[in-house]
């Protein structure tokens, strides 16, 4: 079964989205994909890279993301953008919830 996608001038309260129990992308086109991503604490997602320009905006909780760098913290209401193709990895600090956008 395919994930109904918001439409353009479509409202998507992300609010009721708290709660949810997976991640659920929200659009997805050739330019554009918003993602609404759960991560429970003590959940990883391995170091990896997409090809697009990635934002990550911390809706609840708080999470570990691994760069080149080092590990950053992001907190509910921390923005972070990562620049095309820039490997990175997620861990759950504490249960937690993020709008990701990555523009290709």
């Amino acid at each position: 079964m395919a994930i109904a996608h918001a439409g353009p001038g479509e409202i998507v309260n992300l609010p009721l989205l708290d709660g949810a129990e997976r991640s659920t992308a929200i659009v997805k086109t050739d330019q554009f994909q918003a993602i609404h991503l759960v991560v429970p604490a003590g959940a990883t997602i391995p170091a990896h890279h997409v090809e697009g320009q990635a934002t990550f905006h911390c809706l609840k909780g708080r999470i570990g993301l691994s760069l080149a760098e080092g590990t950053v913290i992001l907190q509910a209401g921390d923005w972070l953008y990562l620049d095309r193709a820039a490997e990175h990895g997620v861990e759950g600090l504490e249960d937690s919830a993020l709008l990701l956008t990555i523009l290709f």
